[in-house]
């Protein structure tokens, strides 16, 4: 992705958390000479590999899954927060409205899980993942047969990453004045995703001072 070096995120801490807590991802690859996208969730494992490693699922109907088989290298886009930047916060009134947001962009080479016992444990890895919010976590454990029949409908996958790209654009062209304005004023707003960039804004300008 287009990448000025004042919002560039290199730390792999910082971009595997973010792949965490915003783990509904948009997969791309070629397909027939196209682009394709699917929209689904993700999970990383962050040791496994130098840079993680993906584990997920798609529907057997999905023709996205068979382009794996050519071993080339695909795209995962984790969507951060964003929100809209308004000039009205700016100790400068000549100035004109932004879009503040981080993401992630993960490459890498995808690979079926074809073994029965494999796909089993990556299927009750993402629900445990993703059920450790609840109080009473759902489990998953269903008579042989059904699990058997649903797992014919969907193909497993991991991607093991080569590379990562994140971007945390923040305001940071803005002065101090201007980025402490910001982040105070959506850090107020109704909308969850406007007040998690006004943290991350918070959060690097309190690294900066230290």
């Amino acid at each position: 992705m287009y990448m000025p070096k004042l919002y560039q995120e290199d730390d792999f801490a910082t971009l595997h958390e973010l792949m965490r807590d915003y783990s509904f991802a948009t997969l791309v690859t070629q397909h027939a000479g196209a682009p394709f996208a699917t929209h689904l969730p993700l999970v990383l494992a962050a040791d496994e590999g130098p840079y993680g490693t993906l584990y997920g699922h798609i529907a057997r109907a999905n023709p996205q899954w068979r382009d794996f088989r050519e071993r080339q290298e695909v795209l995962v886009i984790f969507q951060g927060p964003h929100t809209y930047v308004s000039s009205s916060w700016y100790e400068v009134e000549l100035r004109v409205p932004t879009w503040n947001y981080a993401a992630v962009h993960a490459y890498g080479i995808p690979r079926l899980v074809t073994d029965s016992g494999a796909f089993y444990a990556l299927l009750d890895t993402l629900v445990r993942t993703h059920e450790s919010q609840f109080a009473r976590p759902w489990l998953f454990q269903l008579p042989e047969d059904y699990v058997r029949k649903m797992m014919q409908g969907i193909v497993g996958f991991t991607i093991r990453i080569t590379r990562l790209e994140g971007k945390w654009k923040l305001s940071q062209n803005r002065s101090d004045t201007d980025q402490q304005n910001v982040a105070a004023t959506l850090q107020q707003s109704p909308d969850p995703l406007s007040r998690d960039v006004g943290i991350l804004m918070q959060q690097r300008q309190a690294m900066r001072r230290a």
